[in-house]
């Protein structure tokens, strides 16, 4: 494990100058830093007793990890460590990096005296700074080595007269302030505590309030404790790219309350009760949980009401109005604690003043490394202004309140989220916050009592369909909740769903540069040819070009030294002959100049010195020629060598599949797609321990392994209404199949079989009528319920061998829709998690959680088909072009979508989406914080207003007439190749425009035809009209 510690040595450089200089900063946050001439912090022994302190706090900040017996001493201008040998290695490292403070580390060893004396030095550095000595008095540190430091500085306080003087409030503010990394960090934990929230305990509360399941307050509990360890759950989470999660914990352990006793209070715990709600009277359910990510806190609390009564719905309604006021209008940089506290108060109190006793007592507090900082309490008595970039735990609450459902009894409401201070804008809410409290309603009641409900409060609608009002359980029907039409409905939905693209993308690439530029940054490439001097190959003592193929170099004789250069740093070679010699120059790469298209290349030290190019003379003109070829065939192999490197770039060399020991599950006679080489034949596909293996019949080496790792998706398609019956799967990263390279790899089987074939056999030379057909048609629906039986229960078996790292999806042929994903129009079948076309080669997979947005274009009046854009999470990724769908297909497809909360936008004509992500990708943030996707959006808004209404500049650009060849497709887009330029949208270009009248165009035609005549002549016309042709 010790190896595996690595300090940012670059944080600690950060952190500690942040620290010294707030020391000197006479502001209020910090006056009792201002006060000491030194600062103590003394870690001891393990203490699990012990979760959150100041002095694990600042090990965590400073150094990423906890030192136990470990004593660090700050000066003004210098830095030092106390600590034993085998951990002074890892502190070695921050020697190099200190800049603007002194570093040193005093090493403990099993030699009394010579530990006597670190401890003399330690003291004789303290007094040498003053007598006023900071610490941390609350944190009492454990063991012998606590022990032994603590009679050590007893005797010296008694002698020296040291002053110790408590810096705790001093510290919260240095590092209230969070940067970057921190942010990232939390922002994690507020994902995976709003998952668990979402994902997991609601489904799990209902369910088991819906099935009537005996299970208490504690045992839920440690269900969703359970769930951290539940890899399935993390990976339908998004924006948890790139986190390690073996790096998260709890906070604390969840909270589970109902029946009519409830604590607010961070320190609660659940129950040995059982969870009520679901008698029939209604109930009222309370969850607080938070995740940890590298000891950076989290956390969030909801309130379910069961059944309610409609006074408690408004209560709940009021009290999320008080959280989103605080959030929206008073959570800003420079208010104070004590403002918060008293704007709420004010809201409560202009409601209905005898609420002011059941509201919390406070509304929060800061979070971060200290699950609760009690610095940062938003309390009436706290005069401690918010800061920029602080994270704070937003907490509104109603203690007992009279429950209407239940006399005598009383019930409690509680918000809790996580969210990040900003200077003059609304506070960005890092967990997913409530949208409406309509959605935080389960109901229970029988069909009959709640009809009886709606009809004394207004009239119900007899659709039948769960509303925004509440969730129905055991589909029991409550009426419709509002008057609105589904389409209104949908359009509020959207609404709520493009708020929340764009907070989230604010919140997502927040930051001095934003978090997705780091993807899109150069890298410096370094080239090494040799790495020690004797490895140069023998004849360059003969001071000779040379060119070594084996170490991919040339090497050069300069002013009597061998010099080597990698074939990557040369630009070009070129050969000349002057006379009776013969010229070698090599052009060499270098700052500042552009080749072609691609742009500058990136280098470690610009303003150094570079040799941009080198020239040879040699009378011996053979010799040159032939080192001339080498050169340029070395240049070319390298070349050849790089592309193909970036093209198998994401291919992953697979673990070795275990084979399984005993009786192996076993698909016969399927085919595999893509094909394997050689005579296409049925294999087995084999379950084993860790993945699937097909094997060939004819060739034993010839065999696919895909390992559970490695699957994404794992799709069951029936053969109903299909000749064959599939079993797909999709993974994360491709593959190498023979020579090419596959992400889906598919095992079928086809339906009909030839010996029922209605061309002739046995059976019909001896029968004939209709009693043969009816036995075929029988045979034939017979033999396909067996194979969808057969394939169905393999995928199971994949799945439940996987051990949940996949799950069976079926596509849902009832919602499909005909489209262009490539070149062929096929159907497109929704599934639980996708969007596929499984039936022919080009296979689509799109997974819905990696999909930030869809855009429909071409959605106008009087044409039949429109495409939709899907833009994904990614934004390196090209966006994905679906062309040609029936406009008989729009609502179903926008119901579709919306059902899978996809935002979706719609306009009258294809976008330029090139431009687009390419301006998206240069700054991120800076494309959120002017709207983000609302350029989009302002034109669905309008219901078919034009793009040049909407405001968008990419929009403008195609409606002049959308005439770009494929050249300069090419040149202004990183996504050239994609579905867009093959989609042959230009057909409906002219119907998108408004145009110009026939008699203007028929006069530019004819000066266009007499420019034509006079520069190229008559006969050139035919000619250029049928290039035309073909370039349309």
């Amino acid at each position: 494990m010790s190896e595996q510690i690595q300090i940012d040595t670059g944080a600690f450089q950060r952190r500690v100058n942040k620290l010294l200089s707030c020391w000197k900063d006479s502001s209020a946050d910090f006056e009792q830093l201002n006060q000491v001439d030194s600062l103590l912090v003394v870690m001891g022994g393990q203490n699990d007793d012990l979760i959150y302190s100041k002095t694990t706090a600042i090990h965590s900040w400073l150094l990423g990890y906890e030192f136990p017996s470990t004593v660090i001493l700050f000066t003004k201008d210098s830095v030092t460590f106390v600590t034993s040998a085998s951990k002074a290695v890892h502190l070695e490292p921050l020697k190099r990096s200190s800049t603007g403070f002194n570093l040193e580390i005093l090493k403990r060893s099993k030699d009394e005296a010579s530990n006597r004396a670190l401890w003399d030095d330690l003291v004789s550095r303290i007094d040498a700074q003053g007598s006023k000595v900071g610490c941390l008095p609350k944190d009492k540190p454990i063991g012998k080595f606590a022990d032994e430091w603590q009679s050590v500085f007893e005797k010296a306080q008694s002698s020296k007269d040291f002053k110790m003087i408590d810096v705790s409030a001093s510290l919260s503010a240095v590092w209230a302030t969070k940067d970057d990394d921190e942010i990232k960090a939390i922002r994690y934990a507020s994902k995976m505590s709003s998952a668990v929230m979402s994902g997991y305990f609601e489904n799990e509360m209902s369910t088991i309030l819906d099935e009537g399941k005996k299970v208490t307050h504690e045992q839920l509990s440690e269900r969703i404790e359970g769930k951290l360890d539940d890899t399935k759950l993390w990976k339908r989470v998004k924006g948890l790219e790139g986190a390690d999660l073996s790096l998260a914990d709890w906070c604390y352990t969840p909270i589970v309350q109902s029946g009519g006793e409830y604590d607010l209070k961070t320190s609660a715990v659940s129950s040995t009760k059982r969870l009520q709600g679901a008698d029939g009277n209604g109930g009222v359910v309370i969850a607080s949980m938070g995740i940890k990510y590298r000891n950076y806190c989290s956390n969030i609390g909801r309130t379910y009401l069961i059944d309610p009564h409609n006074s408690q719905q408004k209560m709940y309604a009021f009290l999320h109005e008080i959280q989103t006021q605080l959030a929206d209008k008073h959570l800003r940089a420079g208010a104070t604690c004590k403002e918060i506290y008293s704007k709420a108060v004010e809201i409560v109190r202009a409601k209905d003043e005898k609420l002011v006793a059941s509201f919390v007592k406070n509304v929060g507090f800061g979070i971060g490394l200290e699950f609760r900082d009690s610095a940062y309490v938003l309390s009436a008595k706290n005069n401690r202004a918010l800061q920029r970039d602080m994270v704070v735990n937003l907490s509104v609450g109603f203690q007992d309140l009279d429950d209407p459902n239940h006399k005598g009894e009383v019930y409690s409401l509680l918000l809790i989220d996580t969210l990040r201070i900003n200077d003059n804008a609304p506070a960005t809410f890092l967990t997913d916050r409530v949208r409406g409290t309509n959605d935080m309603s389960f109901f229970f009641k029988d069909d009959e009592e709640e009809e009886e409900e709606e009809e004394r409060r207004s009239p119900a609608k007899p659709d039948g369909k769960v509303t925004p009002g509440g969730k129905v359980l055991r589909n029991k029907n409550r009426g419709a909740a509002h008057d609105d039409t589904a389409a209104e409905k949908m359009k509020l939905h959207q609404k709520e769903l493009a708020k929340q693209k764009q907070e989230d993308g604010l919140a997502r690439f927040a930051g001095e540069d934003g978090e997705g530029n780091a993807s899109n940054e150069k890298v410096f490439k370094k080239f090494e040819s040799y790495k020690r001097e004797n490895l140069l190959p023998t004849k360059v003592a003969d001071l000779k070009i040379m060119v070594d193929h084996r170490a991919q170099s040339i090497i050069l004789p300069i002013y009597g030294y061998a010099v080597p250069f990698h074939i990557n740093t040369l630009k070009n070679v070129s050969k000349s002959d002057e006379g009776e010699y013969t010229y070698l120059r090599l052009n060499f790469v270098t700052p500042g100049q552009i080749a072609g298209k691609k742009e500058d290349v990136p280098f470690d030290d610009p303003d150094a010195t570079f040799v941009r190019s080198m020239s040879y003379r040699s009378s011996d003109s053979s010799r040159f020629t032939e080192l001339f070829r080498e050169i340029t065939e070395l240049r070319k192999s390298a070349t050849k060598r790089e592309a193909e490197e970036k093209e198998l770039a994401d291919v992953v060399e697979q673990d070795k599949l275990i084979l399984t020991k005993s009786r192996a599950y076993t698909l016969p006679e399927v085919f595999p797609r893509p094909a394997m080489e050689g005579k296409r034949v049925p294999g087995d596909l084999t379950i084993h321990q860790n993945g699937l293996r097909f094997s060939s019949p004819l060739r034993p080496d010839q065999k696919i392994d895909l390992l559970f790792s490695n699957m994404k998706h794992l799709f069951f398609q029936p053969c109903d209404k299909e000749l064959i019956v599939i079993v797909h799967i999709h993974l994360k990263s491709p593959i190498m199949i023979g020579k090419r390279k596959a992400k889906d790899i598919q095992f079928y089987r086809e339906a009909s079989d030839v010996q029922f074939d209605e061309t002739g056999n046995r059976k019909r030379k001896y029968r004939s009528g209709d009693e043969d057909e009816i036995e075929l048609e029988q045979e034939e629906r017979r033999r396909r319920s067996q194979l969808n039986k057969e394939f169905k229960v393999f995928a199971e078996r994949i799945a439940e061998a996987s051990e949940g790292r996949v799950s069976v999806d079926v596509p849902y042929r009832e919602l499909g829709f005909n489209g262009v994903p490539f070149r062929t129009n096929v159907l497109l079948q929704p599934t639980t998690d996708c969007l596929v076309h499984l039936t022919d080669p080009p296979f689509l997979v799109i997974t819905l959680t990696d999909v930030e947005i869809v855009h429909l274009e071409r959605v106008q009046f009087g044409l039949q088909s429109f495409d939709m854009v899907f833009v994904f999470s990614d934004f390196s990724r090209a966006p994905m072009h679906v062309t040609s769908i029936p406009t008989t297909s729009l609502d179903d497809v926008k119901q579709w979508l919306d059902s899978v909360d996809i935002c979706v936008t719609e306009g009258a004509v294809n976008l330029n989406w090139g431009a687009i992500m390419k301006t998206v990708n240069e700054d991120p943030y800076d494309f959120f914080a002017e709207g983000g996707w609302g350029f989009l959006q302002s034109g669905s808004d309008d219901g078919g207003s034009s793009e040049s209404e909407s405001g968008s500049e990419f929009g403008s650009e195609m409606d002049d007439g959308q005439e770009e060849t494929d050249e300069d497709s090419d040149s202004g887009s990183d996504f050239g190749d994609s579905a867009e330029d093959e989609s042959g949208s230009e057909g409906f270009e002219d119907e998108s425009e408004e145009g110009e009248d026939w008699d203007e165009l028929e006069r530019k035609a004819a000066r266009a035809d007499e420019k034509k005549r006079r520069q190229q002549g008559g006969s050139d016309d035919d000619e250029d009209s049928g290039k035309k042709g073909k370039r349309r």
